[in-house]
């Protein structure tokens, strides 16, 4: 894939980019399992259209133990068997959350207490903020990559 602006020679991008792998990085030390960070990430990844991050996190999923099935099903979850309750809940909080435009007044209250429910406070602001940064990642990406049809794996 050839960007159409390499964000790491700009010193304006480069400075604002460092920030935000940082706060990425910085949810990994959080309390929420990484299954469910992985799992977020490549649905609002998926809703986003960003080849690049679905490839990415679909990878770096399976290196930490997850499977081809529960992978190949996280565009159904609504409908899989083989998340739990807790997963489910940040999926459809992921969705909300990066689906903003398609829902006037933001996340529904039934979400968010949907998530309470599995995750404590921290939790959820880990959950919430990982949703912010993949987004911001997907949107960085899709907008500085070629149009669609140009991505390839192995050179994101």
């Amino acid at each position: 894939m050839d960007a159409r602006l390499n964000v790491f020679t700009s010193p304006v991008a480069a400075k604002a980019w460092k920030h935000i792998i940082a706060a990425g990085k910085a949810l990994g030390d959080s309390t929420l399992p990484a299954a469910t960070r992985e799992l977020v990430m490549l649905r609002a990844s998926q809703i986003n259209g960003c080849a690049g991050c679905i490839d990415m996190h679909t990878k770096d999923a399976t290196a930490a133990g997850e499977t081809a099935v529960r992978l190949h099903l996280v565009a159904a979850w609504r409908e899989a068997t083989v998340f739990t309750e807790a997963e489910r809940a940040a999926l459809e909080l992921a969705e909300e959350a990066t689906r903003i435009a398609d829902a006037a007044g933001g996340v529904p209250d039934e979400v968010w207490a949907n998530a309470a429910k599995h995750y404590d406070e921290d939790q959820l602001a880990a959950l919430v903020t990982q949703i912010a940064v993949i987004n911001a990642f997907n949107r960085l990406n899709v907008a500085v990559q070629q149009p669609a049809g140009h991505y390839q794996p192995g050179r994101h």
